[in-house]
């Protein structure tokens, strides 16, 4: 029986692949200001400098851009909490310290930029933000799976590529070509993100397979994203799966699915160690199929019945 590797083993057995890959990101990441993707132009003062403060009227926004809007950026600001993560199951020394040190710093600009964009246009309450952001933030995050080198980067491979999808959906519901933009500039930062962490668990499962499977399963299973504590999370989160921001149909198909091909799970032979945990995972993926059918016929149910009220609404006007 192959012996599990410690936490240590992994990081130092690892961290050859951790610098080609932080390298790789260095020649890729472009750099980017938060400021050139808000309209100042639009901004005034609220009332407490002689302005007027944020009416409902003020937002150019639908509700399902606000709920995707707030969502991400509450997110975001819960930055502190997955430093703490991240470094802890990293390290500060070496190509692993650098990594988080650029990484942390990379995604503060999205938190930034995300809300310079809200309070400047008055896209949504900016009290309201500010007292979820305190709760979020007072809260903090913990990850839901075993801590552990390898139960993190596996959570942050499909973490950052479901973010990516959210950001870019978020992007093009905002209907306003400042908000497309800036939100396709934090998407490609995602991306990169993701590709860096995968690149890291691709190469441990060559090191440690069925260790290294056993923690993508039990990520998999207990998979919930980072604001699934915030203030009207389930309210927002079901705004954004009915709307076509993320749903269970886009998780499946355009997260889990494409990691899981690239890292080759189920074709690259993990030995006899792994097929209990590559079975477990084959059943997993089949239940998650026949949940995502169900969600999409209860949601298209839902849509028609309320297009066929808009439609008798109208009729009587």
């Amino acid at each position: 029986m192959t012996r599990v590797l410690t936490q240590l083993e992994l990081l130092r057995e690892l961290e050859p692949v951790a610098e080609a890959n932080l390298n790789r990101h260095l020649s890729m990441a472009k750099d980017w200001h938060p400021h050139d993707y808000v309209p100042w132009d639009e901004g005034r003062n609220f009332a407490a400098m002689g302005g007027v403060d944020w009416e409902p009227e003020q937002s150019k926004l639908d509700e399902v851009a606000k709920a995707a809007m707030i969502t991400n950026l509450l997110t975001e600001d819960n930055l502190p909490s997955y430093h703490r993560e991240i470094a802890e199951s990293f390290s500060r020394d070496g190509a692993w310290g650098t990594w988080v040190g650029r990484w942390t710093a990379e995604e503060n600009r999205h938190g930034i930029v995300m809300r310079d964009y809200l309070v400047v246009t008055r896209g949504v309450d900016p009290v309201a933000l500010e007292n979820a952001r305190m709760e979020h933030m007072t809260n903090g995050f913990a990850s839901p799976n075993s801590t552990g080198m390898l139960h993190s980067v596996a959570y942050v491979t499909f973490q950052e590529l479901a973010t990516r999808v959210s950001h870019r959906n978020t992007g093009r519901a905002c209907d306003d070509s400042i908000a497309d933009k800036m939100l396709q500039r934090i998407a490609a930062d995602e991306n990169l993100h993701m590709i860096f962490y995968r690149n890291i668990c691709d190469a441990a499962i060559d090191i440690a397979p069925a260790q290294t499977l056993a923690a993508i399963v039990e990520v998999l299973e207990n998979f919930q994203m980072p604001g699934a504590g915030m203030p009207n999370f389930r309210r927002n989160g079901v705004l954004m799966a009915k709307h076509g921001i993320y749903d269970l149909r886009q998780h499946l198909d355009d997260v889990v699915m494409p990691v899981l091909r690239k890292w080759r799970i189920f074709e690259r032979g993990l030995g006899s160690e792994a097929q209990q945990d590559l079975d477990k995972l084959g059943n997993f993926l089949d239940e998650l199929e026949r949940q995502a059918g169900r969600v999409e016929e209860m949601r298209d149910r839902s849509l028609a019945r309320e297009a066929a009220k808009r439609e008798k609404v109208g009729a009587h006007a």
